[in-house]
């Protein structure tokens, strides 16, 4: 009677570990991600003016939507949180003993 009564435990154990669900974008992640929706948005706004011969339509506008959508947008997907760089750079080394078989002369 006591066998089951363990193995319930065990198995009630197991079920109540749950991997734990981890976003890999952080707050300044989506901040740089704002900030390229914000570039773009600025751009197309100069971009509508009618003017033809216009130096925001014709200039700034392409490259603001340029920096946009190839250098902010990608680098807030792309950019690590400093405690992941700084946790997983550092390797172990194992340290080389001092009584070797290798002749070095």
């Amino acid at each position: 009677m006591q066998t089951k009564a363990k193995s319930k435990k065990q198995q009630t154990s197991k079920f109540t570990k749950k991997k734990e669900f981890s976003f890999p974008l952080e707050r300044e992640n989506f901040m740089i991600i704002g900030l390229g929706v914000l570039l773009l948005v600025i751009g197309y706004v100069l971009m509508s003016q009618n003017s033809v011969d216009g130096f925001l339509p014709t200039v700034i506008a392409p490259i603001l939507l340029v920096a946009g959508y190839c250098v902010v947008i990608p680098y807030g997907i792309l950019k690590r949180p400093k405690s992941e760089i700084t946790g997983n750079s550092v390797e172990e080394t194992p340290e080389t003993p001092a009584n070797t078989n290798v002749k070095t002369s």
